[in-house]
């Protein structure tokens, strides 16, 4: 069964960084494309970046982002740690949730812990 395990969130000042990071366990984390996902209280979870399988010879992938975070995050993979990233800039204090990684278009019922990221003064 494939596990997600996020990590790297905390607490920031508006426009400071984090990277977050989640270990994919039980599946190849190219053989689907990944995503991450947020969810702030009281709010729906959304996807925030999605990375597609990359290209076998060039490592190519495609990304695509929502409006809100475009320009400020970037989504990445490492397929030999099985993991995906989450770089994050000019942090927000709406960009304030729990953050999860899981596939990018089927996405599995199966959640991760999530890691939490804080953005206030």
């Amino acid at each position: 069964q494939v596990q997600f395990v996020e990590s790297g969130g905390g607490s920031v000042q508006p426009g400071g960084s984090l990277r977050l990071s989640c270990k994919v366990l039980g599946d190849n984390v190219n053989s689907n494309a990944m995503a991450w996902y947020r969810q702030a209280p009281g709010k729906e979870r959304e996807r925030v970046a999605l990375i597609t399988v990359s290209e076998y010879s060039t490592n190519y992938a495609l990304t695509s982002y929502a409006d809100s975070v475009k320009g400020r995050f970037t989504i990445s993979r490492d397929n030999v740690k099985n993991t995906i990233y989450l770089q994050m800039i000019s942090l927000k204090p709406e960009d304030a949730a729990v953050y999860y990684c899981n596939q990018g278009f089927s996405v599995l019922n199966t959640w991760g812990q999530g890691t939490q990221v804080t953005v206030s003064s």
